[in-house]
């Protein structure tokens, strides 16, 4: 496997990112490449931990006020770039890139950190891999909080909204993450935010990562990661501790997902879900602060999860 690492300088001077990059190497699956995963850790480390996880194409910058704001209410924050985004190392070939080994790395990821008593916070594909993660280890997890985001069997049309975005991704000429994320907010980005999302990628070798991710989404029962998907639900409906579904109230692409969330699984059952209003896909860049009193009101809220 061909690994690409962005330039530790593309990272320097970002807004709002004063964070400084740890890093923890896994092993891949299939050929032994070591890999580097990049995260921010921040807070006080004997805090549990709440675990922000991205989604396509952004990075854990998209994270960056909420993991302020959370630190400042005394927590624990935790944000990985997944492998192929941010300042992790990226796969050179699209082929390198399937969803069993982001699972794979981001489990090696998960326990080489050996996080406990987590309280997840997971978007786009951070909750495609996220509630994987849950489902294989539930025992390292206290609660979960669900934005636009599902699990996918393949079984469901996936819908127009996903099909127009997968069909843009594989045909767009120049990917631009930028123009991605921009696309996927309500509110406008800064010329700073926006070169933060383009940081990661100096040219168009750097979005092999980027550019597959849109067609791993299970969209038919045939997808060679739909069983592993249904086996994985088949574990969160065993998952009792508590669940709550915050999803924006203007994301064409996840709106209705929160359904089968708050339906199948126990934890989910009688939490005060909320629509998060005035957020698009990428709700972290437009309602930061709401999230923030979300997460912190359910943590304060659930204390109990701990003993469970």
């Amino acid at each position: 496997m061909r690994v690409l690492r962005t330039p530790d300088e593309r990272f320097d001077g970002l807004p709002g990112w004063p964070f400084e990059p740890r890093y923890v190497t896994v092993t891949d699956p299939v050929d032994g490449t070591e890999l580097r995963v990049a995260c921010v850790d921040e807070g006080p480390s004997d805090t549990d931990p709440i675990l922000l996880m991205h989604g396509e194409p952004s990075w854990s910058y998209l994270y960056r006020t909420m993991i302020a704001g959370l630190v400042a209410a005394g927590h624990r924050v935790v944000a990985p770039d997944l492998i192929g985004f941010g300042r992790s190392d990226k796969p050179a070939e699209r082929s390198d890139y399937t969803y069993a080994r982001h699972v794979e790395w981001m489990t090696q990821w998960l326990e080489a950190l050996d996080l406990q008593h987590v309280t997840l916070f997971c978007q786009d594909w951070g909750g495609l891999i996220g509630l994987r993660l849950v489902a294989a280890r539930p025992d390292r997890f206290d609660r979960l909080v669900v934005a636009n985001t599902f699990l996918p069997t393949g079984d469901r049309d996936p819908g127009d909204a996903f099909r127009m975005w997968r069909d843009f991704s594989q045909n767009v000429p120049e990917f631009s993450s930028s123009a991605v994320v921009a696309m996927g907010c309500v509110s406008a980005l800064t010329d700073g935010a926006l070169a933060a999302y383009d940081a990661p990628f100096p040219d168009q070798t750097y979005v092999a990562g980027a550019r597959q991710f849109p067609t791993l989404v299970p969209a038919s029962p045939d997808d060679p990661e739909a069983p592993a998907n249904r086996a994985a639900w088949e574990e969160l409906e065993r998952f009792e501790r508590p669940v709550l579904c915050a999803f924006s109230d203007s994301d064409p692409i996840t709106a209705g997902a929160d359904r089968a969330i708050r339906e199948r699984i126990p934890g989910a059952a009688g939490q005060p879900h909320t629509t998060v209003t005035g957020g698009g896909h990428f709700l972290q860049e437009d309602c930061s602060d709401q999230l923030v009193e979300i997460v912190s009101g359910f943590i304060a809220s659930t204390p109990e999860a701990r003993q469970r």
